[in-house]
C-alpha cells in the first residue's frame, strides 16, 4: 500500500497556496482526482493548482459545463463529473485524461472504472474548526509518490 500524505490547511488561501506548490511540480499528461463533500474545497484548491501552472484569469467550477479548459505553462483540464455519470464517454474524457495537460477531476469515484490506475487522489474534508480542511494526497504510481515525496521533502524544510 502506498504511504499516505496529510495537510492541514487553514483558510482558502492556505489551500490555493498549497495547490499553488502542487501545481508548480506538475507536468504534461497528470491525472489528479479530487473528492470531498459539496464545499469541501475542490474549487477553490484547483484555483491554487491554476496559479501554479500560470493561468491567468478566473478559474470557476465546471459544475454545469462538466469540462472548463485552462491556457498556462501546460493545458489545464478542469472536469466536474457529478452530473455526467455513465455517460461519460459523450464528453470525450481520453482526450482529456491522455490529453497534452493537466487533467483535474472532481467527483472523480463516480467514473472510477474508466479513470487510469495511476494517478494522484487528494480528499479535502472540512475539520471541527470553521475555515479548516484536512488535505489527503494519495499517489498510485511511481510519478505521483515521487510528487508527494517532493511536496513533503519542501514542507519538512519550510518551503
Amino acid at each position: 500500500m502506498a504511504r499516505t500524505y496529510r495537510w492541514l490547511l487553514r483558510g482558502p488561501e492556505e489551500t490555493r497556496q498549497f495547490a499553488e506548490r502542487v501545481g508548480a511540480y506538475l507536468q504534461a499528461g497528470d491525472l489528479l482526482l479530487l473528492e470531498g463533500t459539496l464545499g469541501a474545497g475542490k474549487t477553490t484548491f484547483t484555483q491554487g493548482l491554476a496559479r501554479g501552472l500560470g493561468v491567468a484569469g478566473v478559474v470557476n467550477s465546471p459544475t454545469f459545463t462538466i469540462v472548463k479548459e485552462y491556457a498556462g505553462r501546460l493545458p489545464l483540464y478542469h472536469l466536474d463529473v457529478y452530473r455526467v455519470g455513465e455517460d461519460i464517454d459523450s464528453i470525450g474524457i481520453d482526450d482529456y485524461l491522455f490529453g497534452e495537460g493537466v487533467c483535474v477531476v472532481e467527483w472523480a469515484s463516480l467514473i472510477e472504472s474508466v479513470l487510469p490506475a495511476e494517478h494522484l487522489t487528494i480528499t479535502l474534508a472540512p475539520t471541527e474548526t470553521e475555515d479548516e480542511r484536512s488535505c489527503l494526497l494519495e499517489p498510485r504510481g511511481e510519478r505521483y509518490e515521487q510528487l508527494c515525496e517532493e511536496l513533503d521533502k519542501h514542507a519538512s524544510a519550510g518551503d
